[in-house]
C-alpha cells in the first residue's frame, strides 16, 4: 500500500510536509466522531503552497497520504512527549486540537492497533526522509530538511491569543548552524507583512530534532505558518491571492538554505 509520495528533486533541500495528508481509511473512520473524519486539524493545502516553491527551487518533497489522526508523523514512534509540561496530542491522539475526543466511546484504537499504525504508515515514511537525505548528502556533501507545517491562527488548547503569521524552529539552535538561522532571521526581519518568532511556542517537532546533524552537513529547519495567510480557516478554501503573497516570502527562505 503506498503511504506517501515523494519528488526526488536535484537540489540538497529536502521539503517534508508530515501533516499534508488527510485520508483517513473507512475502517478507522467509521469509529470516529463525524466532525473528526473531516480531519479538521489537516495543515491544509500546504503540498499546494510548496510544490511550486520546490519545482523552481529544485527542490525533494515528501508528503503523506494518511491523516494525522490516524499516526502523526511528526511524533517519536515511543510516543514520548515534545513539549513536556504543555498539552499536545500524541502519536495516535485521540483528542483533536479543541480537547474534543476522535472516537466514539470505547472504539479508540488498542496498543496493538497503535504499533499497526506505526507500522505501516510511520516506518515507510521515515524510512524515506532517511533515504532522501542520505541520497541528496551524498550528491552534494550537505543537505537542508525543511519541515512545512500549518495550524489555524487560534487554538486555545495549544496556546493563548493569535500565533504569529510565521513560526521558525530550529530546536533552540540545535538543528542547525548559526550562519543559516541567522540568514533565515535576516530574510524575515528585512519584511514588514508578516510577524514572526524564531524557537517560540513551535520549536520544531521530532523531524526537525531527529534528523539534525549540522556537524555532519544535514541541517533541518520547521516553519510552523497561521493558515488566515493563505486560506480561510473556517471552510478551509485555499485564498489564491493571499497564498502567492506568502509564496515570495517562503521562496526566499529556502533559497537561504540553498545558499
Amino acid at each position: 500500500m503506498e503511504t506517501f509520495t515523494l519528488h526526488q528533486g536535484s537540489t540538497p533541500l529536502l521539503i517534508s510536509l508530515p501533516h499534508d495528508g488527510s485520508f483517513i481509511p473507512p475502517d478507522i473512520a467509521a469509529r470516529m466522531h463525524p466532525y473528526a473524519q473531516r480531519s479538521p486539524d489537516t495543515d491544509w493545502h500546504v503540498g499546494r503552497l510548496y510544490e511550486p516553491l520546490a519545482k523552481a527551487l529544485g527542490a525533494s518533497v515528501l508528503r503523506p497520504l494518511a491523516s494525522r489522526y490516524v499516526v502523526d508523523l511528526n511524533r517519536p514512534a515511543d510516543g514520548h512527549a515534545l513539549y513536556p509540561g504543555q498539552r499536545e496530542t500524541g502519536l495516535v491522539s485521540t483528542i483533536g486540537f479543541d480537547g474534543e475526543p476522535l472516537y466514539r466511546d470505547g472504539a479508540e484504537p488498542d496498543v496493538a492497533e497503535v504499533q499497526r499504525r506505526v507500522n505501516e504508515f510511520w516506518k515507510p515514511y521515515h524510512q524515506a526522509i532517511s533515504q532522501e537525505i542520505a541520497r541528496l548528502k551524498q550528491a552534494h556533501g550537505r543537505v537542508v530538511v525543511w519541515e512545512g507545517h500549518s495550524i489555524r491562527s487560534r487554538v486555545p488548547m495549544l496556546f493563548e491569543g493569535q500565533l504569529p503569521d510565521l513560526n521558525l524552529g530550529t530546536a533552540d539552535g540545535a538543528s542547525c548552524d548559526e550562519a543559516l538561522q541567522q540568514g533565515l532571521r535576516d530574510r524575515l526581519e528585512a519584511q514588514s507583512d508578516y510577524r514572526f518568532v524564531i524557537n517560540g511556542r513551535f520549536k520544531g517537532g521530532y523531524i526537525t530534532r531527529h534528523y539534525a546533524q549540522p556537524g555532519q552537513g544535514v541541517q533541518t529547519v520547521q516553519l510552523e505558518l497561521a493558515q488566515l495567510n493563505y486560506m480561510d480557516e473556517d471552510n478551509f478554501a485555499y485564498d489564491e491571492g493571499k497564498a502567492a503573497r506568502l509564496q515570495v516570502l517562503i521562496g526566499q527562505l529556502l533559497q537561504r538554505c540553498l545558499d
